[in-house]
């Protein structure tokens, strides 16, 4: 069930007025309602994985309990290990078992071994990668003594499922999330009405922007062999608007739906393509995910506390994991590589945390001569690591950069579909101070129906049926 369909419409208008009006004045019943809610939104891809979502929700909502209540620190070890095998297992079954199997294959071909292992012929459950670390968060936590595990099962089953995170994030933490779950929720008009100011910011991002760079993006990618430099280089930038466009877009969609229903969601993008290094694009990009390595694998590697070699050795894992959780593909594995030689420099030289305060400009109107030579320098690196994430193979990607250097000064072909960059990069740099309330300077019923009309006359989404980018992961 796509957000950027009828279907959901229908689906999110029936509950709207079900969890408020029916069951508004019970939360209990509200979270009972959230969590079938849930179960549907979920089972519309495929109700086999509502099965195996109830598995994942039960295995860390029990050890989350046992490790609570377990009177030695061995026995809370041995608990959180084992749930977290049992999560990685689950993880690596559906995702990762044929490509390492292939690997393997591979391998021992260049040995001159002829193998033949048993590949599985499954689909990949819909945000498998996303609740897996929702619910291995809260078991780290209940561990580290952070949070105390919460006995209503319901309540605990909504932090995992609810349904405007449940496919593609943001990945939310136990004590963010469940304090609102466990507690009333009343409609505030404000509140709904910024809501809905992200809903169709999101929308207008994903199905006016990213819909229509995606159809110029797959037709340069998969034929990039016979395009020239030019066009070459205007299908990487016109991915990097189009992922970005697809996965803010669904994060403003996320946000501005928990907002209808009285909750508040972490944010997950602060305009990455404004930021002035790669370690502030970090800070800018997909932060749940980026915050969450830092957390649970960073800093229990030991960080940076154990000098630069350890810390070296930590910012390759993270980022090459971030990679690989991304996708089973050496594809995915090099641009995470790819991130962590970018980062490395900042690190040694400790500059790594130079612009971790304000937006670029935040107190003007333009950026300075300097700040806009390190952005789009930062875009340039970045966009060059977007060809490795898009590309089939590693040699795809490698064959596409070669590629730039031939024609690179003739006129590219799909040079009008810049206005879309044009556009959306303008009216991010008006909303840049708050990312949470898009363009706050236009009262919010005239700025809703402005963009409700727009995504009526030029949206492309439902007409050429493009799902989400990281649905897939």
């Amino acid at each position: 069930m796509l957000f950027n369909s009828v279907i959901f419409l229908i689906f999110f208008v029936t509950f709207f007025f079900a969890y408020w009006f029916v069951v508004g004045r019970s939360m209990r019943l509200q979270n009972v309602l959230i969590l079938l809610a849930s179960y549907l939104f979920y089972g519309w891809w495929d109700w086999r994985f509502v099965f195996l979502l109830m598995l994942s929700t039960l295995i860390d909502y029990f050890f989350g309990l046992i490790i609570h209540q377990s009177t030695t620190q061995a026995k809370k070890k041995l608990y959180l290990w084992l749930s977290i095998v049992n999560n990685l297992g689950i993880l690596a079954f559906f995702k990762y078992y044929n490509f390492f199997a292939e690997t393997f294959q591979e391998f021992l071909a260049g040995f001159g071994l002829e193998t033949h292992p048993y590949v599985l012929n499954i689909l990949l459950p819909v945000g498998i990668s996303f609740y897996t670390f929702h619910g291995m968060s809260y078991v780290l936590d209940i561990y580290n003594g952070k949070v105390t595990p919460f006995k209503n099962f319901v309540d605990y089953a909504v932090f995992v499922c609810f349904f405007p995170l449940l496919v593609a994030g943001p990945i939310e933490r136990a004590n963010h999330l469940l304090p609102q779950v466990a507690k009333p929720r009343v409609f505030r008009y404000e509140q709904a009405m910024d809501g809905l100011r992200l809903i169709v910011w999101g929308l207008f991002k994903k199905v006016v922007i990213a819909d229509n760079l995606a159809v110029i993006v797959n037709d340069i990618f998969s034929n990039y062999s016979h395009e020239s430099g030019s066009t070459l280089v205007l299908g990487a930038v016109f991915f990097a608007f189009q992922i970005y466009g697809d996965f803010s877009g669904y994060t403003d969609i996320a946000l501005g739906t928990a907002k209808l229903l009285g909750f508040e969601l972490l944010t997950n993008f602060k305009f990455p393509y404004f930021s002035r290094d790669i370690a502030e694009f970090w800070r800018r990009w997909h932060i749940s995910l980026s915050s969450w390595f830092r957390d649970y694998v960073y800093i229990p590697l030991g960080g940076s506390a154990g000098g630069k070699a350890q810390a070296l050795r930590n910012i390759f894992v993270i980022f090459l994991l971030s990679g690989f959780w991304h996708g089973a593909k050496w594809t995915y594995i090099l641009w995470g590589g790819y991130h962590a030689l970018l980062y490395v420099p900042l690190f040694m030289v400790n500059t790594n945390r130079k612009h971790t305060g304000e937006i670029v400009a935040a107190n003007s109107w333009f950026p300075s001569v300097r700040e806009t030579f390190q952005m789009v320098l930062t875009f340039v690196l970045v966009t060059i690591g977007w060809i490795f994430f898009r590309a089939d193979t590693v040699r795809d990607a490698f064959h596409y950069i070669q590629g730039i250097g031939h024609h690179l000064l003739t006129m590219p072909k799909y040079a009008d579909s810049l206005l879309l960059v044009a556009l959306l990069l303008v009216l991010d740099w008006l909303s840049r101070r708050d990312e949470r309330r898009p363009h706050a300077f236009i009262p919010a019923l005239p700025y809703v129906l402005v963009l409700t009309i727009i995504l009526l006359l030029f949206g492309k989404g439902q007409e050429n049926n493009i799902e989400f980018i990281y649905f897939q992961f």
